[in-house]
């Protein structure tokens, strides 16, 4: 709809032949669905988007490339980290939330591919993923699929809390591709219903939301025995010493300034499972 909308022009360049891979489809299609989306966002109306798919060497690569407005060199480095504003526009309105790319490179690199991004202002950007083939159409065994879905310790019980729905949408994808349950909440009263019903391990919660904010809702989280251990960390765009102080003041854990690497996300995650396997008593919350 996106690309209609802008009247945008669409190529799809396909090999001969099927490129067999030990794939989730669903989340191969997300990829693609991601990577279409964020052209037809920064392409002017009536550009062109280019989708290719072809063998080289071992891999099966995918390009999807646009006439659009391009991205700074200083941004390049971070265009796959979490909640990367994209200077890429001068229309604010089109989003510009990096976590679709973010969840590109998460599903990429969980299909044991990799993805990368050329690109120049006002020159348009390529996206090329790479993953590796399969060299028959031989069935997937049941361990290359636990693989690929595989996390470091169990699965915990995560609550997003951000006033953007889109945002917190992408962000439960990235934490659900990484093997976790999530609930979303999308102001700070309905934050508190969520954690009290769904006593969550951990918490990534935006600051600035309507109805209470989220040092308020911090402050009332830690008021309550039951949620003493809870892992909370603030999502933000604030990263003064006086604004981490407040934080840690408010009860957070953590303080993670927006754009955020997935892999601190992960991080802090991958600490609080390695915990929760220590865990021996049910009835204790795993942090």
């Amino acid at each position: 709809p996106l690309i209609d909308q802008h009247r945008h022009q669409l190529t799809v360049t396909l090999p001969p032949k099927p490129i067999w891979l030990n794939a989730d489809a669903s989340r191969l299609e997300q990829v693609v669905v991601n990577l279409l989306t964020n052209a037809a966002k920064y392409t002017q109306d009536g550009g062109h988007i280019w989708l290719s798919l072809q063998e080289e060497g071992w891999d099966c690569v995918l390009r999807v490339r646009d006439t659009g407005v391009g991205i700074a060199p200083e941004l390049l480095p971070r265009i796959f980290d979490l909640f990367t504003q994209a200077e890429r526009s001068q229309d604010r309105s089109q989003g510009g939330l990096g976590i679709g790319l973010a969840l590109v490179q998460r599903l990429v690199e969980m299909h044991h591919g990799k993805v990368e991004v050329h690109s120049s202002l006002g020159q348009g950007s390529e996206f090329v993923v790479r993953l590796p083939m399969l060299l028959t159409a031989e069935a997937q065994s049941p361990s290359s699929q636990t693989e690929m879905t595989k996390q470091t310790g169990p699965s915990l019980q995560v609550l997003v809390v951000d006033d953007n729905v889109d945002t917190a949408g992408s962000l439960a994808m990235l934490l659900e591709a990484s093997g976790h349950e999530v609930r979303m909440a999308h102001d700070g009263p309905t934050a508190l219903e969520a954690a009290l019903k769904y006593r969550p391990n951990v918490m990534l919660l935006d600051l600035g939301l309507p109805g209470l904010n989220g040092f308020e809702v911090a402050k009332r989280l830690r008021q309550q025995p039951v949620f003493q251990n809870v892992v909370v960390v603030a999502m933000t765009g604030y990263g003064q010493e006086a604004d981490r102080q407040r934080s840690f003041d408010a009860g957070f854990n953590h303080h993670l300034v927006k754009p955020a690497d997935f892999g601190k996300v992960q991080e802090i995650l991958a600490t609080v499972s390695a915990k929760a396997t220590r865990t021996d008593s049910p009835d204790k919350q795993a942090v």
